[in-house]
């Protein structure tokens, strides 16, 4: 069964395929697809966005298309930066701008005040474009400076108190049981299982 992760995002990939391995998946991604244009993410929820991008993919390719949209929520900041994360600090999608001003926004505010979870919706278009949805969140805490230089987008300033690490110091190894992303696409496997099982029916 071939699936296209509809993103460009080398680290997002990089995650995807890993959890993936033992599927039995041929994985592509749109660096597979250079014709398809960048797609305008408009909604207003993570699963608006996450289901505009599988449909469009899967539109384009023919090709069951798993799509996430994901992002930080800040308690302090009222669920900011949310839906915006990519863009937080400007169109560009500049971590670096990202984080500077992340900071700045919660700077002084105590530890107790910065709690935080990393949200992700996956959604999964099958060949027909009918889409599943899956889930998952990952609860921590906004550092004071950035620590580690593994992962992307926010993970150096996203601290779990029960590791003493931030997301971008933990090994891929840890990070893909415990991350938003992880726990969103173990309700994925399922949903693919599902698939390829009707499928493997409808070729008998």
């Amino acid at each position: 069964m071939k699936l296209v992760l509809a993103t460009k995002n080398e680290g997002k990939v990089k995650e995807l395929t890993k959890l993936l391995a033992e599927q039995d998946i041929e994985v592509l991604s749109l660096a597979d697809f250079p014709e398809i244009e960048e797609i305008v993410e408009n909604g207003e929820t993570f699963k608006e966005n996450a289901m505009i991008k599988a449909t469009e993919v899967c539109m384009q390719t023919g090709l069951i298309t798993l799509a996430d949209d994901s992002g930080l929520e800040v308690d302090y900041l009222e669920g900011l930066p949310g839906v915006y994360s990519a863009r937080f600090a400007g169109e560009e999608k500049d971590n670096i701008a990202n984080n500077k001003k992340l900071l700045e926004l919660l700077d002084g505010v105590p530890v107790e005040q910065r709690t935080a979870r990393f949200k992700c919706v996956v959604a999964v278009a099958d060949i027909d474009c009918f889409v599943y949805i899956a889930e998952g969140t990952c609860a921590g805490i906004i550092a004071e400076e950035q620590r580690g230089d593994g992962g992307f987008g926010y993970d150096p300033l996203f601290y779990l108190p029960e590791h003493g690490k931030t997301f971008a110091e933990l090994d891929l190894e840890t990070k893909n049981k415990i991350s938003h992303r992880a726990r969103a696409l173990a309700g994925v496997l399922d949903i693919l299982s599902d698939l390829k099982k009707m499928m493997e029916d409808d070729e008998e």
